[in-house]
């Protein structure tokens, strides 16, 4: 058995233990994906803050937690992080993320108005401008490259610290922020 089987629950085994309270859902998600769309039984607890926040959890060895993501990716890092810290609880990955927790026709709670998400958002601008600016290298003009090496680093940086000062700018945005009525 690979370490992916490993630690997977489908959608509709995860509503089971959930609904008999065996089982908690951690949805390691942005807040903004979290406030979008999420399962009403998750705690949210995003993976860029993730081993902190999971070490204030009081969880005893007789309840299973279910890491949840989108689609599974980010569920399994979580899986992975909690086996290494020697939580001592059962860790399972949401098979399919939120994604097949719709699909099995499963309740989710979702805003009026979902937005692209401040996480989709910074992929779209940082995309589009080490695109143009490695097409503006193919052009001749070197700094092109080195720009998109710029932002491409400051990628990688926001992926290993959780900090991102675009996700902080675009969060400030007015299209972002949340109406009050």
């Amino acid at each position: 058995m690979s370490d992916t089987q490993k630690y997977t629950v489908s959608a509709t085994e995860a509503h089971t233990w959930l609904t008999a309270g065996q089982a908690i859902l951690v949805d390691v998600r942005e807040p903004d994906e979290f406030k979008a769309a999420h399962i009403a039984y998750a705690l949210s607890l995003p993976l860029g803050n993730f081993s902190e926040c999971m070490k204030q959890l009081s969880l005893t060895a007789d309840i299973k937690v279910i890491f949840q993501c989108q689609r599974g990716k980010r569920g399994q890092q979580a899986c992975e992080i909690a086996e290494q810290a020697s939580a001592g609880y059962a860790i399972y990955n949401l098979e399919g993320g939120i994604d097949a927790w719709k699909a099995a026709g499963l309740p989710v709670i979702t805003t009026v108005s979902a937005k692209i998400s401040i996480f989709r958002q910074v992929q779209i601008i940082v995309g589009t401008l080490v695109l143009l600016l490695v097409l503006a290298g193919f052009g001749g003009h070197v700094w092109g490259f080195a720009l998109a090496g710029a932002f491409g680093g400051a990628l990688a940086l926001a992926g290993v610290t959780g900090w991102c000062g675009l996700a902080m700018l675009l969060s400030a945005a007015p299209w972002n922020r949340m109406k009050s009525l």
